[in-house]
């Protein structure tokens, strides 16, 4: 009954004002409770969270973010052609939240250019705050790293990023993510 009301109303509006609600745009409407906004100095990237592969890993990426945690974090493990990590306000690769650690949600989901996925130590079950962005598919990490999201907009800002050195990645003088926010937060802040 609600799912043929719905339809009803959606194909009335349709009839009514084509411009103002296209198939298209309701296609596309974002999830913006399930989008993150990271700001970096060249840009925003803007991330698909993935709650269906990765429940508690999105909530405490929202979490974190919603408490402001990011802002201002360095970006401290970058290597060319592989992936920047973030997320460790100490910058040394060490650090993390208060919160206790998660337990792993391993997915078949590949990591690709533009796949957002944790970090941890050698335990799958050590992931906290940080995480990593792919400059390119590294199916070495497939189903023993989290993968959370997936850049949709913003790839060119994150090839920006100043890279670090040696096998390690360490950056000196690194880039800093200037704020992370949930996009359903920034649209509230707009109504405000």
């Amino acid at each position: 009954m609600v799912t043929w009301l719905f339809r009803t109303v959606v194909a009335g509006l349709l009839l009514l004002s084509p411009a103002l609600v296209s198939p298209a745009a309701l296609a596309q409407a974002p999830h913006l409770e399930d989008t993150l906004y990271i700001d970096l100095k060249d840009g925003r990237v803007v991330i698909r969270m993935r709650p269906d592969l990765a429940p508690v890993h999105v909530a405490r990426i929202k979490e974190l973010a919603r408490a402001g945690f990011y802002d201002n974090t360095p970006i401290h493990r970058v290597i060319d052609g592989f992936m920047a990590q973030m997320g460790d306000p100490t910058g040394t690769g060490s650090g993390g939240s208060d919160k206790p650690n998660l337990k792993q949600e391993f997915s078949r989901e590949p990591h690709v250019r533009g796949t957002a996925s944790m970090a941890r130590t050698n335990d799958p079950n050590s992931a906290n705050s940080q995480f990593f962005i792919c400059f390119a598919p590294a199916p070495f990490l497939d189903g023993q790293y989290t993968v959370w999201g997936r850049i949709t907009e913003g790839m060119e800002f994150v090839d920006k990023i100043k890279k670090g050195v040696g096998q390690s990645g360490a950056v000196r003088d690194p880039d800093r993510i200037v704020r992370v926010r949930v996009a359903a937060d920034v649209q509230d802040e707009k109504k405000s």
